[in-house]
């Protein structure tokens, strides 16, 4: 072996050869030619610490996280991600085995062994999956607002709304109680009691966001404000 290669061998275990439990994430290449003794580990202790994967499509980012959630599942640990496209959702199913992964696991001096692992699957409309759900006092204008899609007017006037919920105690849990209090703050009896402490909504501002409610309840996101709210505690006891 070349002192080339010995050298960069010794600078990546020195850098990701940490002490206790850890991941496995592959090894370091040099030249083109990947290098099964320069592995590159995470230690488990890091890994509430934030990152980012990052490439061009096809690069191997999807499969990068399938690696970290396999083992971190192995570890016990429970790991909650997003997915989109739906390209995480097999995890529970053992893959197969082909040449060009058989060719990889050559290189690394490793075994490829399929197995499954235990997911439950959460969706925002409830349709697939169990139901994600928050109140719209928990969701908060913010979020909402940007959800939405308004602009600066009609964010402010969505701030309007809660701040006056919260000073009443007023909780709006789903779209419904939103859209009721949109209508009493703008044209209802709740229009005149605003305007002195809170300032006047407008009929066209209150109209533009009820129609934004509308679409996303038309797009099926109706079902993901209410009650019981999700609960974020189940990932952190056990």
């Amino acid at each position: 072996m070349s002192d080339q290669k010995t050298l960069f061998i010794e600078k990546i275990k020195a850098s990701y050869a940490p002490t206790g439990a850890s991941i496995y994430l592959g090894a370091g290449i040099l030249d083109g030619e990947v290098l099964a003794e320069a592995e590159v580990n995470l230690p488990l202790r890091m890994m509430n610490r934030h990152g980012l994967i990052a490439g061009a499509t096809g690069t191997g980012k999807t499969r990068t996280l399938q690696l970290l959630a396999e083992q971190l599942s192995d570890a016990g640990v429970p790991v909650f991600m997003l997915d989109v496209k739906g390209d995480l959702s097999g995890l529970y199913q053992a893959g197969t085995s082909n040449p060009k992964i058989e060719d990889r696991a050559k290189q690394l001096n490793k075994t490829f062994t399929p197995s499954g692992f235990p997911i439950e699957l959460y969706s925002l409309s409830g349709k697939t999956g169990a139901q994600m759900r928050a109140t719209v006092t928990e969701f908060g204008p913010v979020l909402l607002a940007k959800i939405l899609e308004l602009n600066e007017t009609q964010t402010g006037v969505l701030a309007v709304i809660f701040k006056y919920a919260d000073d009443n105690k007023m909780p709006i849990v789903d779209l419904k109680d939103l859209k009721k209090l949109l209508g009493y703050l703008a044209e209802g009896a709740g229009a005149a009691e605003i305007k002195s402490s809170y300032g006047s909504i407008s009929t066209a501002t209150s109209s533009t966001i009820l129609r934004k409610i509308v679409a996303i309840e038309q797009q099926g996101l109706g079902g993901m404000f209410g009650e019981t709210s999700y609960d974020i505690d189940i990932f952190l006891t056990g």
